[in-house]
């Protein structure tokens, strides 16, 4: 298995003796290449003489005043946050309790640094030994994906990035621009469907993000992402659970459920509140899950031995943004993490 994901960064970081991640000078480094801090020639003197100083001490104390010399008012913002996304970082023990105390304090950073800390927390967890479907299947925690329910019933789910790119310009770059520009035909979105046949073939692609999967009941990727979100519970939350794909919620004594993206949760609030959801918007859910832990004791008390229901759906514009977060928080656990 080669080292996957190598562009997020996890290399760079150290891990504990208890596994979790900790920060590095080279993981902020790191961070201060990114697009929206690394020089461009229109760069002023003060902006270099930051990133500078920054490049050779990554946490090196730096004050309003040196921000305010910067001569463009959006790189000024984007070292406002950069500096808040490093005190994040650097005011907890470790990534994950950084990551957790994001969330529960509110989030203050832009999406895409959210995003990169739960892919490298994701190919930390999946580790030396992880298995292509789940890391294909361990993206939709992290990268928005596009559902398409085919004539057949199938749902598929592909990286919305790339099926945008791919749609304006059939992957071909600037030549599909121009294509496009002189309505030409482009060729619809084809992506490989990764499965068992080609599933090894993901480590050759794994930062291309090019691949669908199938999310459908009694599918491998579907199992998959059931043992990523076993794992990422585990991995934080130090508890055992078992999840499986459920046609439905029959359950008189329903009594818990978190649901795994905004649109879920909205709609799982409603079912259980007994409020009328209409045909349309209960078409976009893609999948209920029964979440089951291994030890009732881990359980608040009075619900010991009660599922916990789950559930995922698209929006109105057939995106999937899950919520990895939701999980960490909302479960019904008989100890404060």
């Amino acid at each position: 298995m080669p080292d996957f994901w190598p562009s997020s960064g996890y290399r760079l970081l150290a891990t504990g003796a208890d596994n979790r991640l900790t920060l590095t000078e080279d993981f902020l480094r790191a961070s201060l290449l990114r697009p929206e801090l690394a020089p461009i020639p229109d760069s002023g003197a003060a902006e270099l003489a930051l990133h500078d100083r920054l490049i050779a001490a990554p946490r090196a104390a730096i004050d309003e005043h040196a921000i305010a010399k910067i001569e463009d008012a959006d790189a000024r913002d984007n070292y406002r946050v950069w500096l808040r996304f490093r005190e994040r970082l650097a005011s907890t023990p470790s990534i994950e309790a950084a990551y957790i105390a994001l969330f529960r304090d509110g989030v203050d950073v832009p999406p895409v640094l959210v995003h990169q800390l739960t892919q490298v927390l994701l190919r930390h967890i999946l580790g030396s030994d992880a298995d292509p479907l789940e890391a294909r299947a361990a993206e939709m925690l992290f990268r928005t994906q596009k559902i398409a329910v085919l004539e057949d019933g199938a749902v598929m789910a592909a990286d919305a990035e790339t099926v945008e790119a791919h749609a304006t310009t059939a992957g071909l770059g600037s030549v599909g621009d121009l294509l496009q520009r002189n309505h030409t035909p482009l060729r619809t979105v084809d992506l490989d469907v990764i499965g068992d046949e080609n599933v090894t073939d993901y480590w050759s692609r794994d930062e291309r993000f090019d691949t669908a999967m199938s999310l459908n009941r009694n599918r491998p990727g579907l199992a998959a992402l059931c043992r990523v979100l076993e794992r990422w519970i585990a991995h934080f939350l130090g508890v055992r659970v078992t999840i499986k794909p459920q046609r439905e919620i029959d359950d008189k004594r329903w009594v818990w459920h978190v649901g795994l993206d905004a649109e879920a949760s909205a709609l799982l609030n409603d079912l259980y509140n007994e409020v009328d959801v209409d045909e349309a918007r209960m078409g976009r859910l893609l999948c209920l899950f029964e979440l089951d832990f291994e030890n009732a004791a881990d359980m608040r008390p009075g619900l010991k031995g009660r599922p916990v229901y789950l559930a995922m759906a698209m929006d109105a514009q057939q995106r999937l943004r899950l919520k990895p977060q939701n999980l960490l928080l909302n479960l019904p656990l008989a100890r404060t993490q």
